[in-house]
């Protein structure tokens, strides 16, 4: 986004203080692309509506609180999702879900100008389901979401520099799994 479109959608959120409707401008804009982020972290889509409206919910309850930093609106948006998430599977006691769109994967696969076959690109989904959640959020948010590093820092609530890391901690794991003896058994 150029600085121009970021401070047109902060001027959007500022009208929507005193008109809720102006409000409905950026939910109609990111309503399925948060939806899309959590459904890959829930994997249900009566969950992810539930959790998608409280986020706009909670974003439009809080319009007063929120803070121009020179990021799109759409991390604020995130970032509540995120936590909207992580309150889920913490009031649930449930494992966390990472859904790995293969679609998505080979797209990037292609943009990356790999010549990938079909056994490595299930290798990958294979690795990246392995990752611990916090390199799993950060590459989604990278890879599947397009932020840049300090949007994800926003989003996470972390240092720019810990966006930096994790996710370079991230893919040097995954050149690990692939390194590993040049083989693939699907273990480890």
């Amino acid at each position: 986004m150029t600085e121009a479109e970021i401070r047109d959608e902060y001027n959007i959120l500022e009208r929507s203080r005193k008109d809720s409707r102006a409000f409905g401008l950026l939910y109609e804009k990111y309503y399925d692309k948060i939806f899309y982020f959590i459904y890959r972290q829930t994997e249900d889509e009566d969950v992810t509506a539930d959790l998608c409206s409280q986020t706009f919910l909670n974003a439009l309850h809080n319009v007063e609180k929120f803070e121009f930093r020179g990021l799109p609106v759409s991390a604020w948006f995130y970032r509540i999702a995120a936590n909207e998430v992580n309150k889920f599977y913490k009031k649930k006691k449930a494992s966390r879900v990472f859904s790995i769109e293969e679609m998505r994967v080979k797209e990037l696969v292609e943009l990356a100008n790999f010549d990938w076959d079909e056994e490595q690109i299930q290798k990958l989904l294979h690795h990246l389901k392995e990752l611990p959640t916090e390199m799993l959020e950060v590459l989604e948010l990278r890879f599947f979401e397009d932020k840049d590093f300090k949007e994800i820092a926003f989003i996470l609530n972390i240092t720019e520099s810990g966006a930096k890391m994790r996710t370079y901690r991230a893919i040097d794991k995954l050149r690990s799994y692939f390194n590993q003896k040049g083989k693939y058994d699907g273990k480890k």
